[in-house]
């Protein structure tokens, strides 16, 4: 991977479409917009536009990506944003940064992702000029002020509320924050159990935020099994390859907070605005029974280096595996394109022990009903 910040797995929040045209009955019906907020698992390259450590704007980056090259998805090839806007006929939403998001191209949403945040200002320090929650927030402000410009504040309301929301953060809160150094100023303040409902109350601002702001359909990723990536089997991992204890703990105790938050968050506003994405247990799927989703091995990273390939940044002196396929992750902390599209799957169909309280299919059927 890029560098040692994995991110919150989730397809929870947010995924999805950007801006498709649906089509019923033969009619085009309204335009659906796509927003993505989050971390490296979702970012489509804003951090090349920012002076910061955190990139993937170089080979091998990008080897499976249609052009080959390099975009600043911290991936092989498509992330789980443009997964979802392929599996819905859609095409990727731009990064917020982009020179490119202007005119009409502003009308299919946003991606405002940017790799080592966290959900507290305070994750990812070391990678410098990042854009934190906050800030991807006030540009979602900025966003609909620019749209507002363009077609007017009431079709702006519209185009927002009927969008589709992404959100996928809290992983780099414990990897790049809690348990980046021995005695972390974070570790030293709180134990984990306090740090993991100290973490929940500051998410719920957020999202209680997203809402303020005009979402209504958001999908909300948990963090996926921490201990288990390469990079944390190559620092902190049993002798024979088990995943870490502790960050697994972290998860165990966060995945179940969030989800309980989030029906909280439901049941205030009276509707099914936050649907949660049990990124968790998708990843545990494979992880624990690789062989099972067609790949040879779900501890070894296919681009990287030290044990496990976890060690270090993946670059082009990196070891690099011939066929990206065969592996659940392609760098120290980030999901192959294969492991991606395996996420998708659920998040599009998947049972309510992964999408709660609906899967994403669920929503667009209902959603249409409604039009």
């Amino acid at each position: 991977m890029a560098m040692p910040f994995p991110s919150s797995f989730v397809v929870t929040l947010g995924v999805l479409l950007v801006v498709g045209v649906i089509v019923q009955q033969g009619e085009a019906k309204a335009i659906r917009a796509f927003f993505v907020f989050g971390d490296s698992l979702v970012d489509s390259g804003n951090n090349n536009y920012l002076a910061t450590t955190a990139r993937a704007d170089s080979p091998p980056y990008g080897i499976d990506y249609p052009t080959r090259r390099p975009t600043g998805r911290f991936s092989n090839g498509l992330n789980i944003p443009d997964l979802i806007s392929q599996r819905l006929g859609g095409e990727s939403v731009l990064p917020y940064l982009s020179p490119q998001l202007r005119g009409d191209k502003l009308l299919v949403g946003a991606n405002f992702a940017s790799a080592g945040i966290g959900i507290l200002n305070d994750t990812g320090t070391q990678f410098l000029n990042i854009i934190r929650m906050y800030r991807q927030l006030d540009y979602f402000q900025e966003y609909q002020e620019r749209v507002s410009s363009r077609i007017g504040v009431a079709k702006t309301k519209t185009l927002v509320n009927k969008a589709l929301v992404l959100i996928t953060v809290g992983g780099n809160d414990f990897v790049n924050n809690y348990y980046l150094v021995p005695y972390s100023a974070r570790s030293r303040q709180y134990s984990l159990p306090d740090y993991v409902k100290f973490l929940i109350i500051e998410y719920r601002k957020l999202l209680q935020r997203v809402y303020d702001l005009g979402g209504r359909r958001v999908i909300v990723t948990g963090t996926g099994p921490l201990g288990c990536v390469p990079a944390e089997l190559a620092m902190r991992g049993g002798t024979n390859g088990e995943c870490s204890d502790e960050l697994q703990r972290a998860a165990a105790l966060y995945n179940p907070q969030l989800l309980h938050m989030l029906q909280g968050l439901n049941n205030k506003i009276g509707k099914n605005v936050f649907i949660a994405a049990n990124t968790g247990q998708m990843h545990t799927n494979f992880i624990t029974n690789p062989t099972a989703y067609g790949f040879t091995t779900s501890k070894v990273a296919c681009c990287g280096q030290g044990p496990y390939n976890g060690l270090g940044l993946c670059t082009p002196l990196s070891n690099l595996c011939p066929n990206r396929k065969l592996y659940a992750f392609w760098d120290s902390f980030h999901p192959s394109e294969k492991a991606n599209k395996l996420i998708v799957n659920q998040i599009m169909s998947g049972s309510t022990r992964f999408m709660n309280p609906m899967n994403l299919t669920t929503i667009l059927a209902l959603d249409a009903s409604k039009s």
